[in-house]
């Protein structure tokens, strides 16, 4: 199967299928978003949905977070993956933002990455979900789904995957496409026995379809 008809039936299909695909953390406003992606770093966003109702009445703004301590904020994310970093990383983001730019959530991917704890798959996110930019962040299940399915060769890295995932798919379909593989890697095709027997993608996958 040629890579072109592949992605053509998977992005069919999930057309089709899932029509609404969209993150699944919680948030009101482009500041909040950007904190659950941080704390959703090597964790769960049921976690992370779970402690940041909390966090975001005690730090309504910009300027509250900034004015605090990481102590401070620890307190409400403890129960999080790597707490003491993640509480560094929010009041250095809130200082920043204030700082560098005017308090307001940057959209560019190289201006974001410059904020304390936001890497590249952080930058992508808030570039798609609140700009609505043609960006495809990469995380565990973006990475896995990918290369299971067959939409890459195998990539070493995520950007590898980002580039040829972007280079395949049209750009009016790459927000959505970034929830469709965090979706179905995080439901069907999960990392340890992928659900085959009720994912509707059989017929263009890789790892099902295996040579005899």
């Amino acid at each position: 199967m040629k890579k072109a008809e592949r992605y053509k039936g998977v992005l069919s299909w999930f057309t089709e299928n899932v029509p609404v695909a969209e993150t699944e953390l919680q948030y009101k406003d482009p500041f909040q978003l950007l904190i659950a992606v941080i704390l959703s770093a090597q964790c769960t966003d049921k976690r992370v949905n779970m402690i940041t109702p909390a966090l975001y009445e005690a730090f309504p703004t910009v300027e509250v977070l900034a004015a605090t301590t990481p102590e401070v904020v620890y307190e409400y994310i403890k129960s999080v993956s790597y707490p003491n970093n993640k509480a560094k990383h929010l009041v250095g983001m809130a200082k920043m933002l204030l700082s560098d730019f005017a308090g307001k959530v940057p959209s560019e991917i190289e201006e974001l990455m410059k904020l304390p704890g936001v890497g590249r798959k952080t930058a992508n996110v808030i570039r798609s979900v609140v700009y609505n930019k043609p960006a495809m962040a990469v995380d565990t299940h973006v990475f896995r789904v990918s290369n299971r399915i067959g939409l890459t060769n195998n990539s070493k890295t995520p950007l590898e995957t980002e580039k040829e995932l972007i280079r395949y798919i049209p750009e009016e379909q790459i927000a959505i496409a970034h929830h469709w593989l965090i979706l179905h890697g995080r439901y069907i095709c999960i990392a340890r026995k992928p659900k085959c027997e009720i994912c509707g993608l059989k017929p263009w996958c890789k790892y099902f379809i295996k040579p005899e």
